[in-house]
């Protein structure tokens, strides 16, 4: 059972939670374009776990059952011991991730929201393939393989709550356990809050290994990442430091660059493409965030159409023992080229208007050929041709900041 996806509900009533308090206090936290793109990115995520979660399991099966030094059960014990372990081998797997290229390119896309609310927290990768390494450790000590697949969805339940501005510090709890105060230090690209915080649950491990930062009331924090991704495309989101790594690799001269510019320190370039291939920075002294207008209806219609897919992704991954390889597959191309059309949309690009149109066709020619129950033409056929309609009376007009 994936605990995460039967948590998505109670994430769901806390974005509305959320919603309500920025409506009774006045802030600006949200915008319509930024969490379509962090909710796109968190489903991407749930589909491609279908495709290459099967390797990382497989691994930490095989070391348990053969190199386990002890024979753990699931006691309630076990469990408590798994999940304290699960955070310490977290804070290393995600301390790295932010201190070798190659990794921080699958991390990085949770980071690239300019905004910091309870959406960003279900911004997550969908490339991290090499994770699972970090928490073999586990394996050779003995725990279960339902053990540890349990403690670590439960450990990244709990971050998700720390994902917020509403709540301030929280006393003397700010000293053992990750916060949205210290948390947001986390997501923060001014140079004193760099790097810090990367505890799971438990913010013991960084005052431990000195990678603690506290939020401090003259230095407000600055959201986002210093090459900012400047896209509402999910698929850009994913593979921004990827295309930037794979272009620094072919241009530099030097060939033991090509080879370790991948595991060398984040941010390394090789010099003789740093001088040729300058990247831009942001300037915090002057930092506005990637923006684009959206009309009421255009609003409107990017949600809708982000309930959609949503919907279309979740009854897959709600019925997939059920449902044939090929049909997996079409679903997921499906999904992934609607989040790219739907981005597309919000950023006002000259095709997105041809894109939508061919994705509603595509969907309802799927829907003939698979012939689904009366109950799922009732529920996508409105929305797909009241969606058609509004393409067809006003076209996109978005305007980028």
């Amino acid at each position: 059972m994936d605990i995460i996806l039967y948590a998505v509900p109670g994430f769901l009533v806390l974005i509305l939670v959320e919603l309500l308090a920025e409506k009774v206090r006045g802030t600006d936290y949200y915008r319509v374009n930024d969490s379509i793109t962090s909710l796109a990115t968190g489903v991407l995520s749930q589909l491609m776990k279908i495709v290459h979660l099967m390797i990382p399991v497989a691994v930490y099966v095989v070391v348990f059952e053969n190199y386990a030094i002890f024979s753990l059960g699931q006691s309630a014990l076990i469990y408590l011991i798994a999940f304290v372990l699960y955070d310490f081998c977290y804070y290393w797997n995600h301390r790295l991730g932010h201190e070798m290229n190659l990794l921080w390119a699958a991390h990085v896309i949770h980071h690239s929201s300019e905004e910091y609310n309870l959406t960003t927290a279900l911004r997550q990768t969908s490339s991290s393939v090499l994770s699972f390494v970090f928490y073999l450790p586990l394996a050779l000590l003995g725990f279960d393989p339902v053990v540890v697949v349990t403690v670590g969805a439960f450990n990244l339940i709990y971050q998700y709550w720390v994902h917020t501005r509403h709540i301030g510090k929280l006393g003397w709890f700010e000293n053992f356990f990750i916060t949205p105060s210290n948390h947001r230090v986390h997501h923060a690209q001014n140079g004193v809050y760099i790097d810090r915080n990367y505890g799971g649950v438990f913010i013991l491990w960084d005052r431990l290994f000195n990678s603690f930062q506290e939020e401090l009331e003259d230095q407000p924090v600055i959201f986002g990442i210093r090459g900012a991704v400047a896209s509402w495309n999910p698929l850009w989101v994913n593979f921004q430091v990827y295309s930037q790594l794979a272009k620094d690799c072919w241009h530099t001269k030097n060939l033991w660059h090509k080879l370790t510019i991948w595991f060398r320190k984040t941010g390394w370039r090789p010099p003789d493409v740093v001088d040729a291939y300058p990247l831009h920075k942001t300037d915090l002294n002057d930092f506005q965030k990637y923006h684009t207008v959206l009309t009421k209806a255009q609003k409107i219609y990017s949600i809708t159409q982000h309930i959609l897919h949503s919907g279309i992704a979740l009854g897959l991954l709600l019925n997939l023992s059920s449902v044939a390889v090929e049909w997996q597959v079409v679903t997921i191309l499906f999904v992934i080229f609607a989040s790219f059309s739907t981005g597309a949309f919000m950023e006002a690009k000259s095709y997105a208007t041809m894109l939508e149109v061919s994705k509603h066709a595509a969907l309802l020619l799927l829907m003939l050929v698979f012939a689904p129950s009366p109950t799922l033409w009732f529920l996508i056929l409105p929305i797909a041709i009241s969606s058609l309609i509004y393409l067809a009376l006003a076209p996109h007009a978005t305007k980028p900041v």
